[in-house]
């Protein structure tokens, strides 16, 4: 078992907190659209390199008539990082020794006139201790009205705390979620932010607070659209368009590669990947 001190047992109880409430509204779609889907949870547990108990987590998914497949999953994990790759972590190059709590979230939408929507955030401590993450969305279709909203909300998160938060995460998203084989964006964008550190209290408050601004927008987007119409090319635009989703996480997502490197739950890990894309 990892022993926490205050500011790990914090963040990982307010990650797992909103796990809970994000679940609760995910199924609360469900019901409204008629369906009696819930998510189902798997506990995970994680060795360390050496041989220690290195924690682990808790992978919940969702396979319903809104939500064709949604992933959110919770992890806390400490140990040493392994070799060359610990060297490329923040504040490990000279120690080994991390620790790693977050809460990760894809959601994979059945009507294609629904935005699928990826959120992370977390809390690392090595020789330093800082927060990432943020949130994007990835329409198949992108309305106007649904990129302006998700946007809205992150910039007023944002603004809260400092008005060059903003444009500076809002700009590192939009590098970041870029196919460059493909040389597209991977969607319409939203903020992305690391190694958020020095003052734990106002940096763990922006946390959550996106945290709250991913909870507002999202579901209002999916209420807003979950019921419009859609044909057969509105489908393939959407499993083709998944496909180059599925480039990004595979070959460039830090993320992914992170829970690979770090003996994460495989099963976990590849909950971003659609249930159904196609490659022409």
């Amino acid at each position: 078992m990892l022993t926490l001190d205050a500011e790990q047992t914090a963040a990982r109880t307010w990650f797992e907190s909103l796990r809970t409430r994000i679940c609760t509204e995910f199924e609360a779609i469900e019901r409204e659209a008629g369906s009696d889907a819930r998510f189902d949870y798997l506990p995970w547990d994680r060795t360390d390199p050496s041989g220690a108990p290195g924690g682990g987590g808790v992978r919940g998914l969702m396979k319903g008539k809104v939500f064709e497949k949604v992933g959110v999953n919770v992890s806390t994990v400490g140990g040493l990082l392994d070799g060359e790759f610990g060297k490329s972590i923040h504040g490990a190059g000279d120690d080994p020794r991390f620790f790693a709590t977050g809460i990760s979230l894809v959601a994979h939408m059945a009507n294609p006139r629904v935005p699928a929507v990826h959120m992370n955030t977390r809390f690392l401590v090595t020789t330093k201790r800082w927060f990432g993450g943020g949130a994007d969305l990835n329409p198949p279709l992108p309305v106007a009205e649904d990129t302006a909203d998700f946007h809205a909300t992150l910039k007023a998160a944002c603004d809260a705390f400092d008005p060059a938060y903003h444009p500076r995460f809002k700009a590192w998203a939009d590098d970041y979620f870029y196919i460059p084989h493909r040389k597209v964006h991977r969607g319409v964008g939203g903020i992305f932010y690391d190694h958020l550190e020095g003052d734990f209290a106002p940096n763990f408050a922006f946390t959550r607070a996106v945290g709250e601004a991913f909870l507002d927008t999202y579901p209002r987007i999916v209420r807003r659209r979950m019921n419009d119409p859609f044909d057969a090319a509105d489908l393939a635009t959407q499993r083709a368009w998944r496909g180059r989703y599925a480039e990004f996480n595979l070959v460039y997502d830090r993320g992914t590669l992170f829970g690979l490197k770090t003996g994460g739950n495989i099963d976990a890990i590849l909950m971003s990947l659609p249930p159904v894309a196609t490659w022409d």
